[in-house]
């Protein structure tokens, strides 16, 4: 059964950074791009980021663009979002996703992900 598990979450003050991790089991992690959504209460998921499977390919959401950086490891099974210079609006859910690579549309089109890690919370104080 494929499992994704984000870890890295908390609270941390506007300004600070934080280092999200995913670590997958039970999946051929260099066949999958790896993305990143976040879920704010009230508000549906979106996207924040994407990388294709190899790592060359990145793509970040104009909200997060300059401030958090994706990358992956295939060694480990592991992505990460690295987050910097944190907003009070940055609070969410952050959840980590793997498509695979005969996935078709928008790489930031959730319903184009096969597999969702639980979440984890990130909390921006001000």
């Amino acid at each position: 059964q494929v499992q994704l598990v984000e870890s890295g979450g908390g609270l941390v003050q506007a300004g600070g950074s934080l280092r999200l991790a995913c670590a997958a089991s039970e999946l051929t992690f260099s066949n999958y791009a790896m993305g990143w959504f976040r879920q704010a209460p009230g508000k549906e998921r979106e996207f924040v980021a994407y990388i294709n499977r190899h790592g060359y390919n990145t793509v970040h959401a104009d909200s997060v663009k300059g401030r958090f950086t994706i990358s992956r490891d295939n060694a480990k099974n592991t992505v990460y979002l690295q987050m910097n210079s944190l907003k009070p609006e940055d609070t969410a859910v952050y959840y980590c996703a793997a498509r695979a690579t005969t996935a078709y549309g928008s790489t930031g089109n959730r319903d184009t992900y096969n597999y969702w890690g639980q979440g984890t919370q990130v909390t921006v104080s001000s």
